[in-house]
């Protein structure tokens, strides 16, 4: 399987930009996207002319504002919405497929903020989403893909030293509860296979941070320990633009 993630930043914006050509020469199996921005039946329309798929979204109540859909070409078993607490449903930040051998999840990590406004609530995100995936994995194996909103490591930030603990996605705190999330049976792919490679998946749209390549890889796809060993390849794909962020992805035999 060929698995994609990509933060679309407006799905409704994406579709101007080649999204339909750029899915087809992508050719994965499940297309996980992040921060659409639209409700549902604003998001089935828009996807009306992407054949081969089937598609499942959750949306925030809140119009125009974050959300998550996923395409693939194999049927779930059952796909829920959410991690079963209002307090961040609401958002429409996860969701989930289930399939005979694993579960994937698509996820939209809250942003801290400016000023990190919203960093208790995304300490509180964190606690509550690993124990969620943590049920899960009590089942059967996970992945988990999306944008996690935050730079693990100083490889993982062009400009570390400027940002620490003073920008939402780079404090120790969202730090901290990403380790946790990787010390819980879950491995970052593409560092596991690339573990001296600097790569981004995000740049400001502020002074040509990325013609500059002065970025952040905040995306990533997870996986259970089990799984490990059946991926064959982790990307990121800094070439495809029509986002602020570029896709993300695995090959896994499954």
């Amino acid at each position: 399987m060929k698995i994609i993630s990509w933060n679309v930043n407006g799905i409704r914006a994406v579709l101007g930009k080649g999204f339909a050509e750029t899915v087809a020469r992508l050719d994965a199996d499940c297309i996980l996207l992040q921060e659409t921005k639209a409700q549902v039946e604003q998001i089935d329309q828009a996807l009306a002319g992407i054949d081969g798929y089937r598609i499942a979204s959750n949306c925030a109540e809140r119009k125009g504002y974050s959300g998550v859909t996923l395409l693939t070409r194999r049927e779930p078993l059952h796909v829920t919405c959410g991690i079963g607490l209002n307090e961040h449903d609401q958002e429409g930040r996860v969701l989930t497929a289930e399939f005979e051998r694993f579960f994937l999840v698509d996820v939209y990590v809250p942003n801290a903020g400016e000023g990190l406004a919203r960093l208790g609530y995304r300490q509180t995100w964190d606690i509550e989403f690993l124990a969620y995936l943590k049920q899960l994995q009590g089942q059967k194996p996970v992945i988990a893909c999306g944008d996690f909103n935050v730079a693990h490591k100083e490889i993982d930030i062009a400009r570390p030293k400027a940002n620490y603990n003073k920008s939402a996605g780079y404090t120790q705190i969202e730090i901290d509860g990403f380790s946790r999330l990787v010390g819980s049976g879950l491995t970052d792919t593409f560092r596991h296979l690339h573990p001296d490679t600097v790569a981004y998946s995000w740049w400001s749209f502020r002074a040509n941070a990325r013609a500059n390549n002065v970025g952040w890889r905040i995306d990533y796809v997870l996986v259970s320990e089990p799984l490990l060993d059946k991926v064959r390849q982790a990307f990121i794909l800094p070439d495809i633009t029509g986002s602020d962020h570029c896709p993300v992805g695995i090959d896994i035999d499954l």
